[in-house]
């Protein structure tokens, strides 16, 4: 349904060039949104995909170690659509104090965005709101190091930005000016707490995204604070118990549809197009997630079943493969911390299952010391949907 413009535009000033800043209309949508048969449809098949994603919490015999992963997964994928080139090893080896391959600044911004998230879920769980404490707190977690160490982290931005363009009359988009992003927050946070009155959680998160990439608060990091606001709705709503939902890897294969309708939402007013987007983006990721931690478990189930069939060594593998389980990258001195056993023992163990005829584990730096291994069984399923 197009309902117009949904806000308005007021005179404002970027890099000495005049233009026309976008404030938005609050929220919700008015008139209100028009859920057809067909829309009403595919939220039911979201909502029913977060169902089978919330219980893996309680289906998988160790969630935590799912979730650790597809976490940094997450990470890795939401700072690549900003411009970073880390992957899921280069975050691993950087977090067990190894080299990464790409730059520092690029695998420290996706560390501080693994940080961020589990601020953000410590204090929905502490039974803080998601309210301006929080969203600052999260943004200073967010740009703690690497690049946006300059960017001002934890604090509203204090001039005019554009988007897209080289001159500000000449960009895609031109959010509120910074004398307005109190208030338009303010807006928004009231209605993300239910207030005047309550909003479906999974149309809400849907609603927010699209309202907080329009405020566009912050000097950077706008994209990855947005995108953590989706599954933080939904963990403070009760519809999931672990962040599990994360549609970077979505938005980023559809990136162009992505932006097209939120630009759409503003000119037009067109909600319901946003929301079958949205729902869809919702299905899929979940479905994926669930598909990702089955796979992870049969692994895990076949692999220990394999160490039975190495001898004396079989106990002591399988301790190991319990760790790498958790950290799917590591080194000998992690792998003899975690485990308990010796260092003569792991080093046993780790060449074994870097055997051809085990192939389990692969070595990455070809040196005599300091080795880090990889579980690339276990990495390659992560990966998976990773454009």
């Amino acid at each position: 349904m197009e309902r117009g413009l949904t806000g308005h535009y007021v005179p404002s000033i970027a890099g000495g060039v005049a233009c026309q800043a976008f404030i938005p209309a609050p929220l919700p949508p008015a008139p209100p949104l028009q859920i057809d048969a067909k829309l009403q449809g595919r939220i039911s098949q979201a909502m029913l995909a977060l169902g089978r994603l919330d219980a893996i919490s309680t289906l998988l015999p160790d969630a935590h170690l799912f979730l650790y992963s597809y976490v940094r997964k997450e990470a890795v994928m939401s700072s690549q659509i900003e411009g970073t080139q880390s992957s899921l090893s280069d975050l691993m080896l950087y977090e067990m104090e190894g080299i990464p391959g790409v730059p520092m600044d690029d695998v420290q911004e996706v560390s501080c965005y693994v940080s961020a998230l589990a601020l953000g879920v410590e204090r929905i769980t502490e039974g803080h709101p998601i309210a301006f404490r929080l969203l600052t707190e999260l943004h200073q977690a967010l740009m703690t190091s690497g690049r946006g160490i300059n960017k001002s982290p934890g604090e509203f931005r204090k001039n005019q930005v554009w988007i897209g363009g080289h001159r500000a009359d000449e960009a895609t988009f031109v959010p509120p000016p910074a004398q307005e992003l109190a208030d338009c927050w303010s807006v928004l946070e009231r209605f993300i707490n239910d207030l005047p009155e309550a909003t479906d959680p999974l149309i809400k998160a849907a609603l927010a995204h699209v309202q907080f990439e329009t405020i566009h608060p912050f000097m950077d990091g706008n994209g990855r604070v947005g995108r953590l606001l989706i599954p933080l709705i939904l963990v403070a709503a009760g519809v999931l118990s672990q962040p599990l939902l994360y549609l970077s890897v979505f938005f980023k294969k559809h990136r162009q549809t992505y932006y097209e309708r939120l630009q759409q939402v503003r000119l037009t007013g067109d909600w319901e197009s946003w929301l079958l987007f949205f729902v869809d983006a919702v299905t899929a990721t979940a479905t994926q997630a669930v598909e990702t931690a089955r796979q992870l478990n049969q692994l895990r189930s076949e692999h220990r079943k394999q160490m039975s069939d190495l001898g004396r060594l079989a106990g002591s593998a399988q301790q190991v493969l319990d760790v790498l389980f958790e950290l799917p990258i590591a080194n000998i001195a992690t792998l003899v911390e975690r485990s308990g056993l010796t260092a003569a023992t792991v080093g046993k163990v780790m060449e074994r299952l870097s055997q051809p005829e085990t192939d389990l584990v692969r070595e990455l730096t070809g040196q005599k010391r300091n080795r880090v291994f990889a579980y690339t069984t276990y990495i390659e399923i992560l990966n998976q949907e990773t454009p």
